[in-house]
């Protein structure tokens, strides 16, 4: 299942994407605020074949971010959306464009239609997203979209030697049904 619509694409990874995910999950710099990433390209690959085999489950949802022009589709960043508790019907969205495609909207872009999937698809009731309390682009970015801050864990990451916050946002489905429909009118 692929979420479509003008020049960005969330795309369902497939094999042939698994290099590309080595790419981004592996670049500590891109993951600048999370407490740990995963260096090893052969666990990152192997988790991501096994999510791919295991495609039955529905429990987390990985889509390829790709900018498609009248030239060109590049791989520009990842998407995910994965149950978060599933007899609430919440989910989280986590997402990371590549730095030399930041600024130009694709990041919002991006979080806008996996919302969209979460509620429309997923049947979600509510959906969440977390970030270093240091992030203030991915904490701006929530709120664009129409999240709210709902709370903060105190000193909950332990980030670059030192305890830190971390923010906790979320949007119901009534809220963002509301958000859409005001948009069309």
């Amino acid at each position: 299942m692929d979420v479509m619509g003008g020049m960005l694409e969330l795309t369902r990874i497939t094999e042939a994407d698994v290099e590309f995910i080595c790419k981004v999950e592996c670049d500590a710099d891109l993951w600048f605020f999370e407490e740990e990433v995963e260096t090893d390209k052969h666990a990152v690959r192997e988790k991501y074949l096994h999510r791919i085999k295991e495609d039955a489950e529905q429990s987390h949802y990985d889509f390829i971010v790709t900018l498609k022009t009248d030239q060109s589709i590049t791989p520009i960043g990842l998407a995910q959306v994965w149950s978060y508790i599933e007899f609430r019907k919440s989910w989280e969205i986590g997402f990371a464009i590549l730095p030399e495609y930041s600024g130009h909207g694709y990041g919002r872009e991006a979080a806008r239609r996996l919302l969209k999937f979460a509620f429309d698809e997923l049947q979600a009731h509510k959906v969440i997203g977390m970030c270093n309390a240091m992030n203030k682009r991915s904490a701006a970015l929530m709120e664009r979209i129409g999240m709210r801050k709902e709370g903060v864990f105190k000193e909950e990451l332990f980030w670059r030697e030192q305890w830190t916050d971390q923010n906790y946002y979320s949007i119901l489905d009534n809220e963002f049904l509301h958000r859409n429909n005001d948009k069309t009118a």
